[in-house]
């Protein structure tokens, strides 16, 4: 049975069956992240360490192989507060962080560096075993500064991810439909996507109950960036040890590598013209594990979405208000990032930093990013 992007069980939070001692210092500096970068020991703490301190081996003995995710998930973190944690960025990553980071995102699929779903998919765990995934009742596994703010930016992700199940499900089945599906088959499922959809832009609307602009812009956002179009890493970052110690330009992580919308449009037949703008869009799916690419690439090649509801009032009406809510969710996209970003960064402070203001956390024109891919979802609303 088709399921949603995020994992069906709650992600391990400490790795399983392992005694070894450079997993277990894995384990301790990204639960002690918080502190060191208050302290400003980050970096102190790396620097100490040789290149075999945080070997990352024992993963790859068949049994363990549960635990590379968390792995994944400790190295992006602890890399990004080497990165980010200091007064200036650190253009080199040491040994003992590079290589195994290297080694774990090859075996994953995805580029060294934090992602989307190392930031949210892979890092939270429900706080009673008991209850359904609900914003009472998720937490994360690893932070940077922590506090309310950091944790309710994530969880209101993976919350979304949770309640846009419905939809993900729905959608793969209108995929594979053909003509001889009945009207009501085709009217069921977009009414399960509307559905879903109308929670998810529930969820997404409550950012602001317990994530304060000021706290996102100055302590949540500059540990996301990445080196690509990163004006404060214009060289890149090396990898010491690895890629020939040449310097490497990865994406940062957003919301745009989350295979939900991508997955939406993809089987609704929503398209997007083709400009830098969708070429960032496509780049994006580089950064998902593969098998969130294959899904997405499977049901562009197979749905037949389009044809089948022109047929129909009744199905061009329901379609209309799925690419209504997708729309919705891609204004309210905006009108946060105006506020969490935008507004932010025309205030003089002298506190903390938000990274780049022309760019997004991905590096991209986010606000012309945001703004188009509302206005053509509007736009294929069918008359």
């Amino acid at each position: 049975m088709t399921e949603s992007f995020l994992p069906k069980t709650p992600p391990i939070r400490e790795y399983a069956d392992i005694t070894n001692e450079s997993l277990q210092r894995l384990e301790e500096i990204a639960y002690n992240l918080p502190k060191l970068l208050l302290t400003g020991k980050v970096q102190k703490t790396i620097n100490k360490l040789s290149a075999a301190d945080l070997s990352v081996d024992d993963l790859f003995i068949e049994s363990r192989n549960k635990n590379i995710r968390l792995a994944m998930v400790h190295l992006s973190f602890i890399s990004h507060a080497y990165i980010w944690g200091g007064l200036k960025p650190e253009p080199v990553l040491p040994e003992s962080l590079a290589l195994p980071w290297v080694k774990v995102a090859k075996t994953l699929g995805r580029p060294p560096i934090l992602s989307y779903a190392s930031y949210c998919l892979d890092n939270w765990f429900k706080i009673n075993k008991d209850e359904d995934i609900s914003l009472d009742n998720v937490a994360l596994i690893t932070n940077f500064l922590g506090g309310v703010d950091e944790d309710w930016f994530v969880t209101i992700h993976v919350c979304i991810e949770d309640a846009a199940t419905e939809a993900i499900i729905a959608a793969q089945e209108i995929a594979e439909m053909t003509e001889s599906n009945s009207e009501n088959d085709v009217l069921n499922k977009l009414k399960s996507i509307s559905s879903s959809l109308g929670k998810v832009n529930q969820i997404f609307s409550r950012m602001p109950e317990k994530c304060d602009p000021y706290v996102y812009y100055h302590r949540v956002r500059p540990f996301i960036f990445g080196t690509k179009d990163n004006p404060d890493l214009k060289e890149g970052l090396i990898y010491k040890g690895a890629f020939n110690d040449e310097p490497q330009f990865f994406r940062g992580e957003t919301g745009a590598q989350s295979s939900i919308m991508p997955f939406l449009d993809g089987a609704l037949g929503i398209y997007h013209t083709k400009d830098s703008l969708r070429h960032y869009l496509n780049e994006m799916r580089e950064y998902m594990p593969p098998e969130h690419r294959s899904r997405i690439d499977k049901v562009e090649e197979i749905s037949q979405a389009q044809s089948l509801i022109h047929e129909s009032q009744k199905l061009k009406q329901e379609y209309n208000n799925c690419l209504e809510e997708i729309r919705a969710f891609r204004a309210l996209h905006l009108e946060f990032a105006g506020t969490y970003i935008n507004k932010q960064s025309q205030i003089k402070n002298p506190f903390g930093r938000g990274g780049s203001t022309i760019t997004g956390t991905g590096g991209t024109p986010f606000m012309k990013y945001l703004k188009k891919h509302r206005d053509e979802t509007a736009e294929q609303k069918i008359k």
